[in-house]
This record gives structure tokens, sequence and C-alpha cells, in this order.
């Protein structure tokens, strides 16, 4: 949502107020949210509602995903999402998604977004089955390895 979107999101939320909710943004870059207003003050309004229990980013391309949680980790102590699309280039002429513009291994980028704070990681549109399996595997991984280095 843009942050008009977003703040009526939140007071409806209100007539509700035992129910917890996610709040993500589309981005259309590292900074800022799909309708040109600033991800950091989409976080900030997110984090002074009680009843939204993570924000974060959704259907964004995968290489703006880690500037975008760096922006959100000092705004809030709330728990970090990302659900990344594909990264694919859409050809409007042609109508279809050009091939090989996308991530093909999710592995690394879910490293990078854990590192950066997100614990809420999945995938959006075009991402498949397959590419979750990764992220989950890679997660499951990295949370290993944090323990056995923390012993």
């Amino acid at each position: 949502p843009c942050l008009t979107e977003a703040e009526a999101l939140i007071r409806l939320l209100e007539e509700c107020p035992d129910m917890p909710a996610w709040l993500s943004f589309s981005c259309r870059d590292g900074e800022s949210l799909s309708s040109g207003e600033p991800f950091a003050e989409a976080v900030r309004l997110a984090n002074s509602s009680k009843q939204i229990v993570a924000v974060g980013v959704n259907c964004t391309a995968p290489r703006y995903v880690e500037s975008l949680l760096h922006i959100a980790r000092p705004l809030t102590d709330k728990p970090l999402l990302c659900y990344p699309n594909s990264g694919e280039r859409w050809d409007a002429e042609a109508r279809c998604w050009v091939e090989g513009t996308g991530v093909t291994d999710f592995a690394e980028p879910a490293r990078r977004w854990y590192a950066a704070g997100a614990r809420l990681i999945g995938g959006c549109c075009r991402t498949t089955p397959a590419d979750i399996a990764v992220i989950a595997q890679t997660l499951r991984q990295e949370v290993e390895q944090r323990r056995h280095r923390a012993l």
C-alpha cells in the first residue's frame, strides 16, 4: 500500500483491537514504495501501531530487499519480513517475462536478508516451490551455524 492506504489499514485494524497483523510494502527501488513515497516513512507508520507485529517488503525485486531491510532495522524492533518476487523483467510490448532477468538461486540472497534482520522470509510473484525450498534449507543451515558459533 501507499502511505495513505497503510494509514487506512491501521485505522481499520483498530476496530478489531485483539487482531495482530503484518504490514508489508511493495517497493520500486531500494528506498521507495511503489507509490514513490519513502520506505522509511512506511516503516515508521507501521512501527506506530501496536497491532502491527511485523513489517517489511513484498513483491519487490530481490536486488532491492537488502537495502530496504537496512533502512527498516533501525526504525523498528518489530520482526522484519521479506517476500520478494523473482526479479524478472516484464516486456510490455511482447507481453511476456524476459528469460534470464530474475534470480536463479535464492540461497545467497536469503543469507543476506537474514543477516540484515529479516526473520520472515518467503517469495511472491513468479517464485516457485523450489525457490521457497532453497530459502528454507538455506535458513535452516544459517540458524544452525549461528547456534553452533554461539556455543
